[in-house]
C-alpha cells in the first residue's frame, strides 16, 4: 500500500525477484492509496494537529484501500507498517514471514501515518535501521527482497542463502573468483585446492573469526559445535 506504485514496481519486477513473479513463485501487488480518497480534491493528506512541519496522511484512503484488499483476497492478512518506531528486521523474521501466506505492508510518506490507523490496523511496525527515510516505499522494498529470497525455488537452491551472513547467526566467510591473483593479492591455497572437507573447514573458521572481529554480539545466537568454542578460544588467546 503506497503513494508511489510505479516507485515499487520497478523495483520489484527486476532481477532475481522480478523473474519469481513471471515464474509464479511469489506473487506482488504494489496498491495505490490515491484512487480510495473521497476527498473532492483527491487529498491523500493534511497539516497535523497541534502544528508542525509537513504533512501527515489521512485515514480514510488507508483504511479504504485495506478494506478493498481483504476483500479481494477473502480474509484479513496480517498488515505490517514500515516505521523507525517498528522492531529492526532481522534475518530470522525474513524467515518467519517467508513461510506464511502473505502480508501487507504499508508505506508511509511525508510526516508520518496518522496514529488512528495504526491502533486500528497495523498488526506489527518493522524499523530497516535506526535513520530515517523520506518514505517507507524503500524500506518496504527491502522487507520484499529479504522475505522473497527466502520462499522456495526463488534462489536455486537453499545453500544459496544458508550460507549468507545472518542465516546463522554467524557473518558469511569471504569468497574469491578469477584471476587466482591481482594486484599482488592471491586467493587463499586452500580454495584453490580442490579438497572440499578443508574448505568447509576453512569457510566456517572464517566465518566464526568474521563474526568475532565484526559483530561478536552475534555469537551469542550462533550455534557452535566443541570445535567452534575451541577455535574462537584460539583467536581470543591470539588478541
Amino acid at each position: 500500500m503506497t503513494l508511489f506504485p510505479d516507485m515499487c514496481n520497478a523495483v520489484t519486477h527486476e532481477s532475481i525477484i522480478g523473474r519469481a513473479v513471471a515464474a509464479g513463485k511469489v506473487e506482488i501487488n504494489c496498491v495505490d492509496i490515491r484512487p480510495y480518497t473521497t476527498d473532492k480534491h483527491g487529498r491523500v493528506d493534511d497539516a497535523p494537529y497541534g502544528g508542525g512541519m509537513g504533512m501527515i496522511m489521512a485515514p480514510q484512503p488507508i483504511h479504504d484501500c485495506f478494506e478493498d484488499i481483504c476483500r479481494q483476497r477473502g480474509s484479513r492478512p496480517h498488515l505490517i507498517f514500515m516505521s523507525p518506531r517498528g522492531k529492526t528486521l532481522t534475518q530470522q523474521r525474513a524467515v518467519e514471514l517467508s513461510q506464511t501466506e502473505g502480508f501487507v505492508i504499508l508505506c508511509g510518506h511525508y510526516e508520518g501515518v496518522d496514529q488512528r490507523i495504526i491502533d486500528e490496523l497495523v498488526d506489527e511496525e518493522i524499523s530497516i535501521g535506526d535513520y530515517v527515510l523520506t518514505g517507507g516505499e524503500l524500506p518496504a522494498l527491502a522487507l520484499t527482497d529479504a522475505v522473497c529470497r527466502m520462499v522456495k525455488g526463488v534462489l536455486s537452491d537453499d545453500i544459496c542463502f544458508t550460507e549468507e551472513s545472518h542465516f546463522s547467526s554467524l557473518l558469511e566467510y569471504p569468497q574469491y573468483t578469477r584471476p587466482p591473483e591481482w594486484h599482488g593479492v592471491k586467493v587463499p591455497d586452500v580454495l584453490l585446492s580442490g579438497h572440499h572437507a578443508n574448505i568447509e573447514k576453512w569457510r566456517r573458521e572464517m566465518s566464526l573469526a568474521e563474526t568475532l572481529k565484526r559483530r561478536p554480539d552475534m555469537l551469542q545466537n550462533a550455534e557452535l559445535t566443541e570445535k567452534d568454542k575451541k577455535y574462537l578460544s584460539l583467536l581470543n588467546k591470539k588478541d
